[in-house]
C-alpha cells in the first residue's frame, strides 16, 4: 500500500482536515471555549487524516523518523504530519499523562445540547503499512506482573512493530509469527464535554471520548449526546485492530484516514438515555462505563433493558430475560481508568 501523506485534499468528502499544531491538542479534550478548527453543515462529510501517538511519545524518543527507522522504515514512509508534530512545541500536559493526539473540534451548525450527533463512518483506511502495539510498566490489566524484559526485569516500555501484509498485520515472536486481522476503527471520538478545565483524553464518558469500541467500523453509526452548542466533534487514537479488553494498554496503533458524515438528530424515537451507542447493519450496541467494572456491567445491563423496552415493546422484565439468553455482553476495555462494557443485540432476532 502507498503512504497517505497529509495536506493534499483527497477529494473524498465535502471537507478535509489534517493534523497540524493548530488543529490538534495533545492529551486533553476540547472545552466549550476551544475555537473550532472547522465548521460544517449538518449532513456534510469530512475526511480526517489522523495521527497515531506511536513514535511521538517521549519514552520512544519523540522522533518518529528515528523510531520507525530502527524497524527498517525509510523516512519517505514516515508521515510528514507526525514528523511536524514531534518537532513542534506542543507537549502533553503532566498531569494528566495522556498520550492521544486529538484532531478537532469540528463545529456542526445547528447542534444544541439535548440533540444527538450521528457520525456515520464511511471509510477507514491505514495511512502507513505498519503499526505498533505497546505496554508500559504499571499499566494494563496486569500492572504488577507485565511487561518484562528477557532477563525478567520490568520493562518501562515493551512494544511490537508489525508490518501490514494485505488485510493482516504480522506479529513476529521468538517462536515464529502470528497474524492480526486488520479491522480499522477510531479508539477515541466524541463531542466536547461541559466544563472549563480540559479533561484528560484517557477516561471516556457520556460525551464519548476514549471508548475503544472495536465495532465502530466502516458502515457503523455512532450516536453522541450533544453537550455544548455546535457539538465540537473530535477524534484521535486510530487503531488498526483491537481485542475486546485491550488488556496490555494499547491496541494495534496506526494512523488512519477517516471519512465520516456528521448529522444533527434533534430527537430520537424512542428516546434514549444520554449515553453514546452504536448502530451497525447487524447489531445495536449499548455502552456502559464506570471506574468499577462491576458497575460498568450493571449500567450496560440497565441501559440495554431500557433500550429494548423502548425500542421493541418488551416489558423490562421480558427484556431482562431476553438479554440473558441472547445479549452478548463484552468487556470493551479495562485500561482507561473508566472501564467499559458493551452489549451487542442482534437486529435479526426482531422480525
Amino acid at each position: 500500500m502507498g503512504i497517505l501523506q497529509a495536506g493534499i485534499d483527497p477529494a473524498t468528502a465535502d471537507h478535509y482536515l489534517w493534523c497540524t499544531p493548530e488543529t490538534v491538542s495533545w492529551g486533553t479534550l476540547p472545552t466549550p471555549a476551544t475555537a473550532p478548527v472547522l465548521t460544517v453543515d449538518s449532513g456534510r462529510t469530512v475526511t480526517f487524516d489522523t495521527v497515531s501517538q506511536e513514535g511521538l511519545m517521549e519514552d520512544q524518543g519523540r522522533d518518529p523518523v528515528a523510531y520507525f527507522g530502527r524497524h527498517g522504515v525509510e523516512r519517505a514512509e514516515v508521515l510528514t504530519d507526525a514528523i511536524d508534530l514531534a518537532a513542534c512545541d506542543l507537549r502533553k500536559p503532566v498531569p494528566p499523562k495522556a498520550p492521544h493526539v486529538v484532531l478537532g473540534p469540528v463545529h456542526v451548525r445547528g447542534a444544541q445540547p439535548g440533540d444527538w450527533l450521528r457520525v456515520d463512518f464511511l471509510d477507514l483506511r491505514p495511512r502507513v503499512p505498519y503499526g505498533v502495539v505497546s505496554s508500559r510498566h504499571q499499566r494494563g490489566a496486569l500492572p504488577d506482573r507485565l511487561p518484562r524484559e528477557a532477563d525478567g526485569s520490568f520493562a518501562a516500555v515493551f512494544s511490537k512493530f508489525c508490518r501490514l501484509d494485505g488485510t493482516d498485520a504480522v506479529f513476529e515472536f521468538a517462536g515464529g509469527r502470528a497474524v492480526i486481522g486488520i479491522r480499522p476503527f477510531m479508539g477515541l471520538c466524541g463531542v466536547t464535554p461541559i466544563g472549563d478545565q480540559p479533561l484528560s483524553t484517557i477516561p471516556p464518558g457520556p460525551f464519548g471520548g476514549n471508548m475503544d469500541v472495536r465495532d465502530i467500523v466502516v458502515g457503523s453509526s455512532l450516536y453522541l449526546p450533544v453537550q455544548v452548542p455546535g457539538a465540537g466533534f473530535f477524534l484521535g487514537d486510530p487503531h488498526f485492530a483491537q481485542g475486546n479488553g485491550e488488556i496490555a494498554l494499547t491496541a494495534l496503533e496506526g494512523s488512519l484516514r477517516v471519512t465520516a458524515r456528521m448529522t444533527v438528530v434533534a430527537t430520537l424515537t424512542p428516546s434514549r438515555a444520554p449515553m453514546p451507542f452504536v448502530d451497525t447493519d447487524d447489531h445495536w450496541i449499548i455502552l456502559g462505563m464506570n471506574e468499577s467494572l462491576d458497575e460498568a456491567m450493571r449500567e450496560c445491563a440497565q441501559l440495554s433493558v431500557d433500550f429494548l423496552a423502548a425500542h421493541t415493546g418488551m416489558t423490562p422484565s421480558e427484556a431482562y430475560l431476553y438479554l440473558s439468553a441472547a445479549g452478548d455482553f463484552s468487556v470493551t476495555q479495562v485500561v482507561d481508568i473508566v472501564k467499559g462494557v458493551h452489549c451487542s443485540i442482534r437486529k435479526s432476532d426482531f422480525r
